[in-house]
């Protein structure tokens, strides 16, 4: 009990930098088995509209799950919480190395990280406090960057050279994860002895969405995240099919190098907003989402390496800058009124229902035979306008 307290005086505790240790190697296994998953797609000869389905099937175990998976944070030591949901991790990556179809296997990890999602971030709250809090998530969005660069490096190179490799060294990831998250001090639950029932913790989910989405500050910061992870994750698909089209490189490893040039501008961004905003200047990130749509519409129509490179760190910038803030606003208000675990809970069930839907639109564009480059184009204009509409009416609030 005295732990967590001594934990809050230091954002480079040894909670902390345990925390900080295993979301690096779950992220770092997410996204080179999502890359190496990818090419075995491609290797066993799938359509090009089914490479979103794979994100799909992941998105839809976080909405399955989302009413369960904010108590579970919340009934138990939630470094205990990572450490099973990265052994789910594990399980379904292993699954996929031994010939089980990919689609089930990459099911497993997305309940792994369903309810991985809640214990990471509800941690951050029990470890630090205050303004320290939005260092914190600086600190996990640096980290999680970081594994998605070098991770979605790892999983395209690594595939290029052999497939069931990649595949092999992403379950290691996930094992080391597992260890890391024995070095997480044992905080005590946040909220034990809630009901396991299905209609209590149904209730109590809906409940918790209905009270944070009817308040004005942590509506704004729900609607600003889902729109930002919808579009990122589409835009790694985009990626996928957009190099081929747009520069002739049919290569598994150059769409991966690409996404890590989003995650570096990420690492600045979310440092940039660490320094400049507060919980209470939460506005300042709004220009930088409406710019990422703006940004998008030009790298759809560039057709050179280098410019395609500026722009995406450009795009990643912006993406930190712009989502940091509001995820530590959630935290904090949501910590507040219906704890921590089921804000995000809360906030994933929002974060991948728009994920859902903009992967599902984007992948009846591809099966019509739209154009890639127009669909990037609109996809583009569609945000920063989305953006747009969030700021104005923040603002008339």
């Amino acid at each position: 009990m005295h732990e967590s307290v001594s934990t809050n005086n230091s954002l480079l505790s040894k909670g902390m930098l345990a925390v900080t240790a295993a979301q690096f190697l779950s992220a770092f296994g997410d996204n080179a088995l999502l890359f190496a998953t990818l090419a075995l797609l491609k290797a066993e000869f799938y359509p090009d509209w089914s490479q979103p389905i794979l994100q799909m099937v992941f998105v839809g175990a976080y909405i399955i799950f989302a009413p369960f998976v904010g108590q579970i944070a919340d009934s138990f030591a939630k470094g205990r919480v990572m450490m099973f949901a990265n052994g789910l991790k594990l399980l379904g990556a292993l699954s996929i190395c031994v010939g089980l179809n990919p689609f089930i296997g990459y099911t497993l990890v997305g309940i792994g990280a369903a309810a991985y999602s809640p214990a990471k971030y509800g941690i951050l709250g029990e470890l630090t406090t205050g303004d320290k809090l939005v260092k914190a998530n600086g600190l996990m969005e640096s980290s999680t960057i970081a594994a998605i660069l070098l991770g979605s490096v790892a999983g395209g190179v690594l595939a290029d050279w052999h497939v069931l490799a990649a595949l092999g060294i992403c379950a290691l990831v996930y094992a080391g994860a597992v260890v890391a998250n024995l070095l997480i001090p044992k905080l005590p639950a946040a909220r034990p002895g809630l009901s396991w029932r299905f209609t209590p913790m149904t209730q109590s989910f809906f409940h918790a969405c209905k009270t944070l989405w009817l308040n004005g500050e942590t509506r704004f910061s729900l609607v600003g995240t889902s729109l930002f992870w919808g579009a990122g994750v589409t835009l790694r698909f985009l990626l996928v099919l957009w190099v081929p089209v747009a520069l002739g490189i049919s290569d598994n490893a150059t769409p991966t190098y690409l996404n890590a040039m989003v995650a570096v501008g990420i690492v600045v961004g979310a440092g940039v907003a660490a320094k400049l905003v507060t919980l209470e200047s939460v506005a300042r990130c709004m220009p930088a989402g409406i710019l990422i749509g703006v940004v998008v519409t030009i790298f759809s129509l560039q057709h050179a390496l280098l410019p395609a490179y500026g722009l995406l760190v450009l795009i990643g910038v912006l993406g930190g800058f712009f989502v940091v803030p509001l995820n530590a606003l959630l935290q904090e208000r949501g910590k507040r009124s219906v704890g921590a675990g089921n804000a995000i809970a809360v906030q994933n069930l929002g974060e991948n229902a728009a994920m859902l839907l903009m992967l599902g639109l984007y992948s009846l564009a591809v099966k019509a035979g739209a154009p890639v480059v127009g669909v990037g184009v609109g996809f583009g204009v569609l945000f920063a306008l989305a953006i747009a509409a969030l700021w104005l009416w923040q603002r008339r609030r």
